[in-house]
């Protein structure tokens, strides 16, 4: 996943004059600092501090999680009952989600952490070289995370995820003292969405403006990249997805996915489709619509046909696989097997768009080279 609101940004951070400050920032009128494509999360000046609102902190959530960021403590009183409060910049921290990771890359920020629940997972080559120094810690996942181990690093905060709002593993770590802070980013429907929590992660190390500067940086590749295949006349059809188990999975029409064939030009089979998880569907079904479809995106960890037909000899039936138009985003794989795909794609849609656009419109970037996505063979 971002230099062009910088004057915007700065006026409403600081438009409260010395007059109206007080000890009680919520006596104070509040400004909010504009976001452009996420909704899942909201920032606010507050007086002296930041309050940062996470509004989805998962799929079907009724209520969200507010987090008030202040430099002091002594900068606010009378905190309303379940606002967390965090100390401004942190010094150190641990993340819960490879897409995390390129977020402190990109501010800077590698250095900052602590710990991580699987490192192999982990594809970023400078955070790679800090692993491998030994700096970073594994905790393990989910329920199975040592706390005794996160408990002796003591980060200033955990950044974590849920999907299903279940929180005690994350109270366990509030309880032994360690703030957590939950991303939701996979929730966004647009993929320039995602990219734009960069923000959400630089306030937490003061690092507002430069966030703004690299986003901004990100959403200008991205909608040039668009609009360059909004020329199209002839929109290929792709398919996406393959089967686990009895159902086959495919992003629903809603889906980043599918805004991003969209983006780029396509004809997404599933586009009137109006959910924005992924679609479970009966492989007969996905055959009568999609058997003829020109482009075959997104099959997971297969490296080639034959793989793919060893699996399950009825994607042979697909026009795509027969002309060879199947593509997987095996690419990039870090140093330990992670996907760099699944790391900074999140952050990166720009790249991601660039490489849809180079699969159903070469013509259009002649000298472009994939960069996530492969053809097999």
């Amino acid at each position: 996943m971002k230099n062009g609101m910088l004057c915007l940004i700065l006026s409403m951070l600081f438009c409260c004059s010395e007059g109206k400050r007080s000890h009680n920032a919520y006596e104070l009128d509040t400004a909010m600092v504009p976001l452009r494509y996420a909704e899942g999360f909201s920032i606010k000046k507050v007086g002296k501090a930041t309050q940062v609102t996470v509004h989805y902190p998962y799929q079907g959530a009724t209520s969200g999680h507010t987090y008030l960021l202040v430099k002091d403590e002594s900068d606010v009183s009378d905190v309303p009952a379940g606002t967390s409060v965090i100390t401004i910049p942190i010094k150190s921290i641990v993340c819960t989600s490879t897409t995390h990771i390129p977020m402190l890359d990109y501010l800077g920020e590698t250095s900052k952490l602590t710990g991580f629940p699987t490192l192999d997972y982990v594809s970023s080559s400078a955070m790679r070289a800090r692993i491998d120094s030994g700096k970073v810690q594994e905790l393990g996942v989910d329920k199975s995370i040592n706390l005794e181990v996160l408990a002796a690093l003591r980060p200033d905060m955990v950044m974590g995820y849920s999907l299903t709002g279940d929180y005690g593993q994350f109270r366990k770590m509030e309880e032994l003292g360690i703030p957590v802070v939950l991303n939701a980013e996979y929730l966004e429907k647009h993929p320039l969405g995602r990219a734009e929590w960069i923000k959400f992660v630089a306030l937490f190390f003061d690092k507002l403006e430069k966030a703004d500067s690299i986003f901004s940086s990100i959403e200008k590749s991205y909608n040039e990249t668009r609009a360059l295949a909004a020329q199209v006349t002839e929109r290929p059809t792709v398919l996406s997805g393959i089967v686990y188990g009895d159902a086959w999975f495919l992003p629903g029409g809603q889906n980043y996915a599918a805004q991003l064939f969209k983006d780029a030009g396509c004809q997404y089979l599933w586009a009137d489709d109006e959910s924005n998880g992924f679609l479970q569907l009966a492989f007969e079904a996905v055959y009568a619509k999609a058997h003829a479809a020109d482009l075959w995106i997104g099959v997971a960890s297969f490296g080639s046909l034959n793989e793919m037909q060893k699996a399950d000899k009825r994607y042979a039936g697909f026009d795509a696989f027969k002309k060879g138009e199947v593509y997987n985003y095996n690419a990039r794989l870090g140093a330990k097997g992670g996907n760099e795909y699944l790391e900074l794609g999140y952050l990166r849609p720009d790249i991601i768009l660039k490489d849809l656009v180079k699969i159903a419109h070469p013509q259009l970037l002649p000298d472009y080279r994939l960069y996530f996505h492969k053809k097999l063979e």
